[in-house]
Order: C-alpha cells, then structure tokens, then sequence
C-alpha cells in the first residue's frame, strides 16, 4: 500500500454541536464508535461527540488535545492526547483512531509522531495508550508483564510493539444482561449484607450528588487512583474534594447522560468506603457503562464489592427499564473483582491492553 504524507490539524473543541466550527468534533465521535466496531464489534464502547464534548470544554482536571490527519481533504484518522493535571502527573495517555481503510499507509505513525511531540513539549516523560482487542486465540498471544491475561496480537499492539512501547496490563471487557433473571443478584446481595453484618450501611443516589455527602464521594473517588490495581501503569495521585465532585458531574449530566450510585458507610466512622457507579447516555436504551468501582483496602474482606454492584444492578433495572447491557473493564489481576462479576453473571466479550513508554 502506498505511503501517504497526511495534513495533519489541531481539533476543534466547539461551544456547541450545531456550531459551524463542530464538523471535526462531530466526526470524532463517528470515528471513535467506527473503530470500536471494527477492533471488536463493540461501537457503543465509544461515548458519541455529544458525552464527550464537556469533558473537552472543561480543563480543570483533564487537559484534552487532539489532531485531525487528512487527504485531500478527507479525514483519514485522528489522535487524542490527555494530560492529567496533578503537579505529579508524567504520563500523556493517547488514543489513536485510525480506521482499517486507512491502516498502513503512513497515517498512524504521522498522528503518533505529531502526539509524541505535544507530549514532550508538555514536559512529559511518558506516553500511555490502550488497544483494544477481540476475546480469541491469535498464532501471536501478548502476556502483559502483570502476567495475568493475554491478548492475540493486532495491528494497534504491533505499532505500539515497533514503537518501544511495553505491554503493562490487560483489562477484561464484560458485560451484563439486564434482562436476566434478578433472583440471583437478590440473593448475593441478601448473602453479603450479612457478612457485612450491621458495621456497614447502604446509601443511595442519583447524580448530581446531594451536598452533605460530596465530601465523604471525593474521598472514595480519590482511592480509585492509588487502590485500583494498574500494573507499572503510572497513573498520579488524584486529589479530590467537594468541588471536584461538583466538576465532574456537571460534565457528565451536561450530556444529558444519567448516573446512579451505590456507596457503603462504615457506620462507626461515618467514612464512605465503597462503591459503584452505572451511566447511561441521553439514549435511555443504549448500552448502560459501569464507571467506577472500587471497596477501600482497608475494609476488604466484608463483601462490599457485592453489595455495591448487585444493590445498584437491581436499582437500576428499574430506573432504566429500556437499557438491555452493562459494560465494564476489570484488571485481569483483580480477581476479586472478577469473581464478583462472573458470580453474578457478568461474560467477557473484549480486552484492552494498556501500553506505555518512557521518552
């Protein structure tokens, strides 16, 4: 195939969809449902370019750039380069969207060498991007360095593999039938509450979250980025107060997407020390995503993890009676996390494979 030298632009982050300045922007949110569709046959992996764009408004937290790769004129592949912005952070995690049509011809690496230099122009010292890939045996098997997990070779991972990346984790990609049966998520649920015993308490509700217990939410939304497991995957410390809170829902409820949250209080602390979270988009029968989940370390061991997941499972069939799956991504190393979710019915339907690479 023959090489081509791409003309390559910053996107433009628009004010609304329906500006004159939004095609790009709209056109990312195409292309990132097309190439989760081709990878894995998963397009709603992919929010669309209207859940997305709040989050590229606001910088706060998240620096989000990207760069528009074209041929005369036509889009031929983008990349997206992110920026945590705690004064620790050292990694610019990317995500590269081009598409089979285009694959091979020299587009991908002008867009990875156009984010490698935005990130060392940054002050960066390492890049991260993740590769997503089909649950099936390949001649060509990749064992992340965690050792749990393996992924069959694609051509994403063979870029990465050329470009010095190191494969450091694979996640588990499942998924949930909201259609099933609830009498077994009644049961675990009825089963950890009382291991749990009366130490822990249930607490409910819709985002935004109520004032008087933004405070404790910042505190367990803090642990996910020191006690979720992520391999040598360098993510920063996140700091996280009520105001945080505030930021990252009005982002997400902007898109017309709604949120339920499960947490457990340690009764005798007042401490929130679990929970989970499900969003759906303003398509109230689309795909239902699991944002976080995470039980404190120090109160593992008491089935937290059940309580959260089954309580807002079952919450959520009758909140959002039209959604039909929920879809989430688990370390391979999790086990714990991993029982829950094949205990209760959850199936694998893809991977990811989290790479990285010191510059």
């Amino acid at each position: 195939m023959t090489t081509i030298e791409p003309t390559i632009t910053p996107l433009v982050v628009p004010v609304s969809l329906d500006d004159d300045d939004a095609a790009d922007f709209r056109a990312y949110g195409e292309l990132n449902r097309r190439i989760c569709d081709e990878q894995v046959g998963l397009p709603d992996l992919a929010p669309d370019a209207a859940q997305m764009l709040p989050d590229w408004q606001d910088d706060t937290d998240s620096l989000d750039l990207g760069f528009v790769a074209r041929v005369d004129d036509e889009i031929v592949g983008m990349i997206t380069v992110s920026f945590a912005q705690e004064a620790e952070a050292h990694a610019a995690e990317l995500d590269l969207l081009v598409p089979e049509a285009h694959w091979g011809r020299g587009v991908e690496d002008a867009l990875l060498a156009r984010a490698e230099a935005e990130a060392r122009a940054r002050g960066r010292s390492l890049l991260q991007l993740w590769s997503l890939h089909r649950p099936r045996e390949a001649d060509r098997m990749l064992v992340p360095r965690t050792g749990w997990g393996r992924i069959p070779a694609t051509p994403l991972s063979d870029l990465a593999e050329a470009n010095g990346f190191v494969l450091e984790q694979v996640e588990r990609n499942s998924e949930f039938d909201l259609r099933s049966d609830p009498a077994p998520l009644r049961t675990a649920l009825d089963d950890a509450l009382a291991v749990a015993g009366a130490d822990y308490r249930v607490i409910e509700w819709n985002m935004p979250t109520p004032p008087e217990l933004r405070g404790g939410f910042a505190g367990v939304l803090a642990r996910l980025s020191t006690d979720a497991p992520s391999g040598d995957m360098d993510f920063p410390e996140e700091a996280w107060d009520a105001e945080r809170v505030v930021r990252r829902e009005a982002r997400l409820l902007g898109a017309g997407q709604a949120v339920s949250v499960v947490a457990v209080e340690h009764v005798s602390t007042g401490e929130l020390v679990a929970y989970n979270e499900l969003l759906i988009a303003a398509d109230r029968t689309g795909v239902t995503h699991q944002f976080g989940t995470l039980v404190s370390k120090d109160h593992r061991g008491h089935r937290l993890g059940t309580i959260v997941k089954c309580a807002n499972l079952l919450r959520w069939r009758e909140l959002m009676p039209d959604s039909t799956v929920v879809s989430t991504f688990n370390a391979e190393e999790n086990r714990p996390m991993l029982n829950i979710n094949e205990a209760i019915g959850f199936v694998p339907v893809s991977y990811a494979g989290g790479w990285q690479r010191a510059l």
